[in-house]
């Protein structure tokens, strides 16, 4: 299998069969979902809440506003945008691993958030939600892990209300190049061993590694927002562009 083969994708260095690797990303995320805040705790040294909030600052939501968290995990995004829009908003949480979207389920009821967000198991390349649905799609740390990126931008746009806005965050390319040989050492290195020490599994993590060396870099995705119909596009870099927040509207 090469890079070339339009029926093959990566799945980390790895390139496989495009219809494998939903199952490879499944059972990694099956794998680490019961420490997978302590592990992105202690692989950021706490700074994963920073970026989060800070993606959370730019969503504009008022209160009974309807907002998607695609990819939504154990529902950290989720808790505050269920803060944003009120008991009259509603938040869509919503993931295809089933095992993560059962750890969001779980904190979202120790928030007390059981009135105005649901659950929901969905692929972010096909959301199972009418067009123009939401004031918002977010998703978090999910958009490396699909098959189809552009596929699944597609999708979210397709739910946004016109006016609506899509919000990426992610991993990206770092800024300077002595910052990314730093980050690669860190990240190559030491986190499939803290995946080894702290969750029993170093594979998994060495794949969470490699995925975001295959993820588009700052401007590749900018463009890809474009291409998937989003307008007014840009993008903030964070910790000189280890990550980055990507934002869009749907046209209106």
């Amino acid at each position: 299998m090469s890079p070339g083969d339009p029926q093959t994708t990566d799945f980390g260095f790895e390139q496989i069969r495009k219809q494998d690797k939903a199952g490879r990303v499944r059972a990694v995320f099956d794998s680490v979902a019961s420490r997978y805040d302590l592990m992105n705790d202690l692989m950021s040294a706490g700074a994963h809440r920073l970026w989060k909030q800070f993606a959370l600052s730019l969503t504009g939501l008022r209160p009974g506003a309807r907002v998607l968290d695609v990819a939504g995990g154990t529902g950290d995004i989720a808790v505050g945008l269920a803060r944003q829009v009120g008991r009259s908003g509603l938040v869509m949480l919503a993931d295809i691993n089933a095992a993560m979207l059962q750890a969001g389920r779980d904190r979202l009821i120790d928030a007390g958030l059981v009135g105005n967000v649901c659950c929901v198991q969905a692929d972010a390349e096909r959301l199972p939600f009418a067009d123009g649905s939401f004031d918002c799609v977010t998703i978090a740390f999910g958009l490396r892990n699909v098959t189809d990126k552009a596929r699944a931008l597609a999708s979210m746009r397709r739910v946004l209300k016109a006016g609506g806005q899509l919000l990426v965050l992610e991993f990206s390319k770092p800024a300077t190049p002595s910052l990314r040989t730093l980050y690669d050492a860190y990240s190559l290195r030491v986190l499939p061993l803290m995946g080894r020490l702290v969750a029993g599994d170093a594979a998994s993590y060495r794949y969470l590694a490699e995925s975001i060396r295959r993820h588009p870099d700052q401007e590749t995705l900018l463009a890809m927002l474009r291409a998937a119909g989003l307008e007014q596009c840009r993008y903030h870099n964070l910790m000189g562009g280890i990550v980055a927040v990507h934002r869009g509207y749907q046209p209106g």
